[in-house]
């Protein structure tokens, strides 16, 4: 009996398909939730598994062709239908019309049935039988999918109620996914890299062991159908690790082609690569090829992506480095401090494909670009004021709240407050509707190893400038450790970027829909300026920082900006923040 293999819901919108490329073809043996094919949708490129075990016997759509959601790709079997096997060769001629009927000929199917390999074959997956799924959760209202990152447990780990399984990635935030009980991971049902939609299967875990491989020791001398399964390799080296050490003390020279998982011949290659240091050395299948292809070991490699875990800048770095004269640099070591040199970077000369963020990033900044009239306002503001009261109070602040008392927190509360008297730069567009929140939520600009992210502080006019420091703090660090929830990054009505962070004295930041304006803060500098004495005007040292404040001119006008950036530079220039301190 047939199986059809039919194009899933890949997301609220996508209604269709295109065919990239074929993993298998006409005559392979695949197993259920092996990557069968390729799909490239308007949203997401993305594998399509195989819904059963059995023979692909029939390919219904051909690479770059298009098919709709539910339309059927291909039909797996038992391999009578494509396998040419049947005792009658008038039958084989018509595959299409007969093969319904070859699986009632159980006379011609009887003689390899009573061997004693389909037992053994059988056994992996009755390992299963107790195990509880676990599926990934709504992440946020949006969000329909998401990519497995990392696994965070192998199979045969032991894992606790709520322990972190896995990471996973969206595009709107990278979290970890618990588990749902306590117990043993039995089995990975999608690999790293792997995108699945909401909803879909990931593990399954349950109270026993997982299933051993030692199990098809007995049949040894069956060779025939599993030989096609060592590349699996690729897929799960860590889980596969885990298999492989019980593996070699039963299993003669013999076994290898006669096991039924890809362990055993798979056992040389990974041991000396990433076996000692799970944790520490963890590496993605993408990084691992990079690697190999540019003959970098990567157990001489350290890791600077969240956890120590090793990028493929860290791999581009150290086959730069390997290829570069090291005594060299070396001998001039002493004159380096006086004047740091550059580093080159490993990407020159190269090409690499966007992150998931980095494409959502730049289709949300075209679209943004594209949909409104942009414009934006700078001015400067003497903070000088407010840079002696922030030194005055800084330190009785760290010791009271146990944050740090930047500029930011002072610019925060001033916008905010300035927000609520000129509600049109907090406004939103909706169709021809201006709609005027009730509340001022600002987005923080957080600039993470991964692009910016953009977590919301919300009622910021009705916090003090302790609550507002603490929090822009906690998101910012929860945001960069990859643990922020879904739905702090939504929300906000007006985004604050503090570009001074980095040096620069002012630019004209993006504004991100549905939002209506960004205020961009530079950095506080020193230079001259005129200032009154007695009277008398005078060139003093004085403390400076320009605003800018970029802005939707459909519904914003340049006087609306110049009234909103004057409120927001009076509060700052009179530094009368005493009443607002919050300690």
């Amino acid at each position: 009996m047939s199986t059809s293999v039919v194009l899933p819901a890949l997301g609220e919108s996508v209604t269709e398909g295109t065919v990239t490329r074929w993993l298998k073809q006409v005559g392979d043996e695949v197993t259920a939730d092996e990557g069968l094919l390729e799909i490239s949708t308007d949203k997401v490129d993305t594998e399509i598994p195989a819904p059963v075990s059995g023979i692909l016997e029939e390919i219904l759509v051909q690479e770059d062709e298009v098919v709709e959601v539910g339309g059927i790709l291909a039909t797996i079997g038992d391999g009578s239908a494509a396998s040419g096997d049947a005792p009658a060769p008038a039958e084989a001629e018509q595959p299409s019309d007969e093969a319904p009927a070859e699986p009632e000929q159980p006379a011609a199917a009887e003689p390899p049935a009573p061997e004693p390999e389909a037992p053994a074959a059988a056994a992996p997956a009755a390992a299963s039988d107790d195990a509880t799924s676990v599926v990934l959760p709504e992440l946020g209202e949006s969000v329909t999918e998401g990519t497995v990152t990392r696994w965070l447990k192998q199979v045969g780990d032991d894992v606790a109620v709520d322990e972190p399984l896995l990471e996973i990635s969206t595009d709107k935030v990278d979290t970890e996914i618990p588990s749902p009980v306590a117990g043993t991971l039995q089995e990975i049902v999608v690999g790293e890299d792997e995108t699945v939609a909401v909803g879909a299967v990931l593990a399954k875990i349950g109270s026993g062991a997982p299933a051993k491989a030692a199990e098809p020791a007995e049949p040894v001398e069956q060779p025939e159908a599993p030989s096609t399964e060592k590349p699996v390799d690729e897929d799960v080296p860590a889980a596969e690790t885990s298999e492989k050490a019980p593996e070699p003390e039963p299993a003669p020279a013999a076994a290898a082609p006669a096991a039924s998982a890809p362990s055993e011949p798979a056992a040389p290659a990974p041991a000396p690569a990433a076996e000692g240091d799970d944790e520490r050395s963890y590496v993605t299948p993408l990084v691992r090829r990079l690697a190999a292809a540019q003959g970098v070991d990567l157990a001489t490699v350290k890791g600077t992506g969240v956890g120590g875990r090793i990028r493929k800048e860290d791999v581009l770095q150290a086959a730069a480095a390997a290829s570069a004269p090291a005594p060299a640099p070396a001998a001039e070591t002493p004159a380096a401090p006086a004047a740091p040199k550059l580093e080159v970077s490993p990407l020159r000369g190269t090409t690499q494909p966007m992150s998931r963020l980095r494409k959502v990033l730049a289709e949300r900044a075209v679209a943004s670009m594209q949909a409104t009239a942009q414009l934006t306002t700078v001015i400067e503001v003497d903070v000088t004021r407010l840079a002696a009261y922030r030194d005055s109070v800084k330190a009785e602040f760290l010791d009271k709240t146990g944050d740090k008392l930047s500029f930011l927190p002072f610019f925060a509360l001033a916008a905010a407050e300035a927000l609520q008297a000129y509600p049109v730069v907090n406004a939103t567009v909706d169709g021809t509707d201006i709609v005027y929140p009730a509340s001022e939520n600002l987005s923080i600009a957080v600039d993470t190893e991964r692009g910016l992210l953009t977590p919301v502080l919300r009622d910021a006019a009705s916090k003090n400038l302790a609550e507002i420091a603490h929090e822009i703090a906690d998101l910012a660090g929860r945001t960069r450790n990859n643990k922020l929830k879904p739905d702090e990054l939504s929300g906000g009505t007006f985004t604050l970027t503090n570009t001074g962070s980095r040096g620069a004295l002012f630019d004209t930041p993006v504004v991100f829909l549905p939002q209506s304006a960004i205020l961009g803060t530079g950095v506080v500098v020193k230079k001259p300026g005129v200032v009154k004495v007695d009277g008398v005007e005078a060139i003093g040292v004085r403390s400076y920082v320009y605003l800018a404040l970029s802005y939707d001119h459909r519904i914003i006008d340049g006087a609306d900006a110049a009234r909103f950036l004057s409120a927001v530079k009076t509060r700052l220039e009179a530094a009368d923040f005493a009443a607002s301190l919050g300690i």
